[in-house]
């Protein structure tokens, strides 16, 4: 049901100032820049080979980024792996007992579906599950 890592995303306080840092220190471009509206966040898109860095700006004060960063500062937010079907893996999780934050899939950045497990049930990582549309 996982067939990769899909993205690693990464919170900062300013997202240019992030995209400097990750083109000066290794020549990285982003592919794209967009607001995720639900999330209250501005998330730059850097592909590096089959693997993503998403760095994830908070727009808003109520975002849950901005609660991550004043609580533990920038740096890894999630790991997220892609599921060939999200919703069949968030109910297998749940009959197994493991705390969801998502119990239902929602649209998340590059219009994917997008759910998160509880790190409590993850030894302190938050994972997020992803499934990009069939093409």
């Amino acid at each position: 049901m996982i067939k990769k890592i899909d993205h690693i995303g990464i919170a900062v306080k300013n997202l240019d100032n992030a995209l400097k840092l990750y083109k000066d220190a290794f020549g990285l471009e982003f592919k794209s820049i967009e607001v995720v509206k639900d999330q209250k966040v501005r998330v730059a898109t850097i592909p590096i080979g089959d693997v993503k860095i998403e760095l994830i700006e908070p727009i808003e004060i109520d975002s849950p980024i901005t609660k991550f960063i004043e609580s533990r500062g920038e740096g890894i937010h999630h790991i997220a792996l892609e599921s060939d079907n999200i919703s069949n893996m968030l109910k297998s999780l749940k009959e197994k007992g493991y705390k969801l934050i998502d119990e239902e899939p929602r649209i998340g950045a590059n219009k994917a579906k997008i759910a998160f497990i509880h790190p409590k049930s993850m030894m302190g990582v938050l994972f997020e599950l992803c499934e990009h549309a069939k093409e």
